[in-house]
């Protein structure tokens, strides 16, 4: 069994619960061991880095210096993080940790460690397409989803910028959701808004701006044939799944309705443990653009 530190962020255990029990069961399908690291802290995302810079870079730093406590073997080691936010900023701070001999040195003396530099921060989506291959991916699946024609969401902070991703993915275009999702049988259908934003952290405070981009992101899914977006990115699932068809109030007069339903969307773990034929119905419940309907039309569920 491939052992990999892991932090989860304050999502999975909170708003992005679907995504940390799917990630879960589909890791422990795949045979991957998540093993917690010790007492991490939230890595900053999304205000840190608008408030302070230190702080923003020592949030994280944090999280990897107690990552060097996670009883791994070898030289080359990953923080498998699932989400995307949490992944750029961990990164950054790697970066940091990395080229930055003054703030290197700053954080060994405020948090007490000595950085090795053994153990890489990776985003799950990385480790699960670069990882593992082809045949190890697609064993598991027993529920194939035929028929399910989806548009693949990066979002602005999972490939990009390329000096803190490491350019696993094209940053521009990346494949690797597409490459996962054919091999659960999905169809995923080509589009040119992979890597924008959705609005990010504004979903509360300008949610003017949040529901103007999610407008331009469902759409323009739905101009490309899909029946679903998927992401891995709890942030975008809250602003895409909750923002379609200017949902709450906003301090701003109400647009025109718009002249489509709303989207499903999933994480991309989730549609996994659907093709392993996993229990997944008691977390679908929790989408706010209700899944279900989509997926008994097809018989994935």
């Amino acid at each position: 069994m491939a052992q990999y530190a892991f932090y989860p962020g304050c999502t999975l255990h909170s708003t992005g619960v679907e995504f940390g029990a799917s990630t879960d069961r589909v890791c422990d399908a795949l045979g991957l061991e998540l093993l917690e690291i010790p007492d991490w802290n939230c890595c900053g995302a999304s205000s840190a880095h608008s408030m302070d810079h230190d702080l923003f870079l020592a949030l994280p730093a944090r999280n990897l210096a107690q990552a060097q406590q996670v009883p791994l073997e070898g030289d080359d080691l990953s923080l498998a993080i699932p989400c995307a936010a949490c992944f750029s900023r961990t990164a950054a701070a790697d970066l940091a940790l990395r080229n930055d001999p003054a703030f290197r040195a700053r954080m060994e003396s405020v948090l007490d460690f000595q950085f090795s530099g053994r153990i890489r921060p990776r985003n799950l989506l990385d480790i699960m397409a670069n990882d593992l291959s082809p045949s190890q991916l697609s064993n598991p699946v027993s529920n194939p989803l035929h028929g399910l024609k989806v548009v693949s969401y990066y979002g602005c902070l999972l490939v990009r910028p390329p000096a803190y991703t490491d350019r696993w993915d094209d940053p521009e275009h990346p494949k690797s959701m597409d490459y996962l999702l054919q091999l659960m049988g999905a169809q995923p259908v080509p589009w040119s808004y992979g890597v924008d934003c959705c609005g990010g952290s504004l979903t509360l405070n300008r949610a003017d701006v949040v529901v103007h981009l999610v407008d331009i992101l469902a759409r323009a899914a739905i101009e490309a044939g899909a029946d679903a977006l998927v992401t891995a990115c709890p942030m975008c699932m809250a602003n895409v799944d909750g923002r379609q068809k200017y949902r709450g109030e906003l301090p701003i007069p109400r647009p025109p309705k718009p002249d489509y339903d709303p989207l499903p969307i999933f994480y991309f773990t989730e549609l996994m443990a659907l093709a392993y034929d996993l229990p997944m119905l008691k977390v679908l419940t929790r989408h706010l653009v209700d899944p279900r309907p989509l997926l008994k039309r097809l018989e994935i569920i």
